[in-house]
């Protein structure tokens, strides 16, 4: 399944200020290193020359990657009309069967962080969450097998 292109606002604001801090703070530092460490004389042997080399690589794959991806991103707002319902952007509380509640956002799978709680709109629960409303029951497959919950609480952040 190929990866969705929605983000959260603030989401793409977070990947556009990475973008800016690599290629205006970070690139230039490691370039001037690279080029002090080259002024030191052979490369073969020279760790900063090779480290910082590395760190240049990684930057410029990284900028690339984020350069090309900001342009396909689709940024989605919240719309009142959503209210009561499961769309992208959404906070749900869900209860599973044994009655233990969990709180997720569903975001882009370029922001999804678990220590947050934020799943991606391309998981299995996301997926089976959208278009729901309170009070719904939703079956998610998983690894283990099919798992119950229940939509107990939706809002949204404004």
């Amino acid at each position: 399944m190929a990866k969705s292109n929605y983000i959260t606002r603030q989401g793409w604001l977070a990947l556009d200020q990475e973008l800016k801090f690599l290629w205006k703070e970070e690139r230039p530092k490691v370039t001037q290193a690279v080029s002090d460490a080259a002024a030191l004389g052979d490369r073969s042997e020279n760790a900063e020359y090779i480290y910082g080399k590395r760190r240049l690589r990684e930057i410029d794959r990284r900028v690339r990657f984020l350069t090309k991806r900001l342009e396909v991103l689709q940024i989605v707002d919240y719309n009142p009309k959503q209210e009561g319902k499961v769309f992208f952007g959404a906070w749900v509380e869900l209860e599973n069967e044994e009655g233990e509640t969990k709180q997720y956002r569903i975001v882009g799978c370029d922001e999804f962080a678990p220590a947050k709680n934020w799943i991606s709109i391309d998981s299995p629960v996301a997926r089976a969450l959208i278009g729901k409303t309170l009070d719904d029951e939703v079956r998610v497959e998983t690894p283990s097998g099919f798992i119950t919950l229940y939509v107990n609480k939706i809002w949204y952040e404004k």
